[in-house]
C-alpha cells in the first residue's frame, strides 16, 4: 500500500497546489511511483470527453499521469452539480464510494500518493462531503497549508482543526506558505510554540513570490474568455505589472516597468502603434508583455496592420479600460498545466527551499 498524505488548507489561495507540485517533484526522487488525486473539485475542465478537476489535470499533464486522469478526479463538481444534488437528482450516486474506490485503486498502483483537498476544511459539505470527512474516509494523514502570519495563522488553523478533529481525521502538521523573509524566524518560533502542545509539526513552505502570484498572458485570455493574438509562444509569460495607457505616449513609454501588460483604449492609435513598434527591440520586449486593447470603437485599419505585423501579444476586449483594470486587479491567478515558467520555478525552488523530508517523516 502507498504512503499517502492529504494536503488541506485554511482557505483558498494559500498555495496548496504549489505545495502539491513540490511534493510530487521531490517524492519522485525518493519513490519509484508517485500518484495524485483530487477527491472532489469545484473547478472543472473538459479533457478527452471527461469532466475533470483543473488541478488534477495540471498534475496529470505536468508529470505524465494522463492515463490515470479519471481516477485522479473521481468527483468533479460541474456547474449545476450542487443544485442537482440538493434537488435529489443524484440520490443514486454515492460520492463517497467513488472517492474510496479511486483512492484504493491508486494506492495499489503507487508507492506515494498525494491527495489534494479543495479550499478550507468545510468545502464540499453542500454535497455531503467535506475535506475533513474525506481525509478520515480514506485514512490519510493531513497537513494543513496556510498563508504566513502568527495570530491569523493560529486562528485559521484552529478553526479548521476543530472540524478535522470532529471527523476523526489525523492532522500531523501545518505548512506555512508565502513567508515574508524578514519575519520568517519570528513566525517559525511563535508558531512552533503555539502548536507544540497539539503535537502538530510546523514546516516552512515557500517565501512569497510575485512569480507565482502574478498572472500569465494565457490566464488573462481565459479570464476574459477571448483569444490571445500575436505571438502565442508568449502565452506562459508572467505579467509583473499592469498599467493603464492613459498618459501621453512618451510618458507611458518612459514609465514602462518589467514585463508590463498595457491596457490601452482602441482610439489611442499613436500609443498602440508606438508600443507595437518598440516590441521589436529586445530591451523593450522585456518591458512589454502585451496589450489589452479595450473599448467599443474599432482600431484603425493601419494601426491594426501594424499590431499584426509586430506579432505583439494582445487581447481585444469591448469593455472599458476601467472595467478591464478592475477585473485584472480583482483576479487571483491559479497555476495551470500551461504555465510552464511557473512550474519550472516551483520545481527548481522546491529542491532548495521546501523540506520534503520533514513532510515525509510525518507519514
Amino acid at each position: 500500500m502507498a504512503k499517502k498524505i492529504f494536503v488541506a488548507a485554511t482557505g483558498q489561495n494559500c498555495g496548496k497546489t504549489t505545495i502539491s507540485i513540490s511534493l510530487m517533484h521531490q517524492a519522485r526522487k525518493k519513490y519509484k511511483r508517485v500518484g495524485f488525486v483530487k477527491p472532489f473539485g469545484p473547478k472543472v475542465l473538459l479533457y478527452d470527453d471527461l469532466m475533470v478537476d483543473m488541478d488534477a489535470l495540471l498534475m496529470a499533464r505536468a508529470f505524465g499521469l494522463e492515463k490515470d486522469i479519471a481516477l485522479m478526479s473521481p468527483v468533479a463538481l460541474h456547474k449545476d452539480f450542487t443544485k442537482d444534488y440538493l434537488a435529489g437528482k443524484l440520490d443514486d450516486l454515492s460520492l463517497s464510494d467513488c472517492i474510496v474506490e479511486a483512492v484504493r485503486e491508486l494506492e495499489e498502483k503507487y508507492d506515494f500518493l498525494i491527495i489534494e483537498g479543495a479550499g478550507h476544511g468545510g468545502v464540499g459539505a453542500v454535497v455531503g462531503l467535506n475535506n475533513a470527512k474525506v481525509a478520515k474516509l480514506i485514512e490519510a494523514p493531513v497537513v494543513i497549508v496556510t498563508e504566513s502570519g502568527i495570530g491569523k495563522v493560529i486562528d485559521a488553523v484552529h478553526l479548521n482543526l476543530a472540524l478535522y478533529q470532529r471527523e476523526g481525521a489525523d492532522v500531523r502538521g501545518i505548512i506555512v506558505n508565502k513567508l515574508i523573509p524578514s519575519k520568517k524566524e519570528l513566525t517559525r518560533k511563535y508558531l512552533k510554540q503555539a502548536f507544540q502542545s497539539s503535537n502538530i509539526e510546523v514546516i516552512e513552505g515557500f517565501n512569497y513570490s510575485p512569480i507565482l502570484a502574478n498572472p500569465t498572458l494565457g490566464h488573462i485570455s481565459k479570464l476574459f474568455d477571448l483569444p490571445l493574438q500575436g505571438d502565442l509562444n508568449e502565452k506562459s509569460r508572467i505579467i509583473h505589472n499592469i498599467q493603464l495607457g492613459a498618459a501621453s505616449s512618451q510618458r507611458v513609454i518612459d514609465g514602462l516597468e518589467d514585463s508590463t501588460l498595457m491596457i490601452v483604449t482602441s482610439s489611442r492609435d499613436e500609443l498602440i502603434v508606438t508600443l507595437s513598434s518598440l516590441y521589436h527591440i529586445p530591451a523593450y520586449k522585456e518591458k512589454i508583455a502585451g496589450l489589452v486593447i479595450a473599448g467599443h470603437g474599432p482600431v484603425s485599419e493601419i494601426s491594426q496592420q501594424i499590431v499584426h505585423d509586430s506579432n505583439i501579444p494582445y487581447i481585444r476586449v469591448e469593455e472599458t479600460t476601467a472595467d478591464v483594470f478592475t477585473a485584472l486587479s480583482d483576479d487571483v491567478a491559479k497555476i495551470t498545466f500551461e504555465d510552464q515558467e511557473k512550474l519550472d520555478w516551483i520545481m527548481a525552488n522546491a529542491e532548495q527551499h521546501f523540506d520534503f523530508q520533514a513532510v515525509d517523516a510525518l507519514l
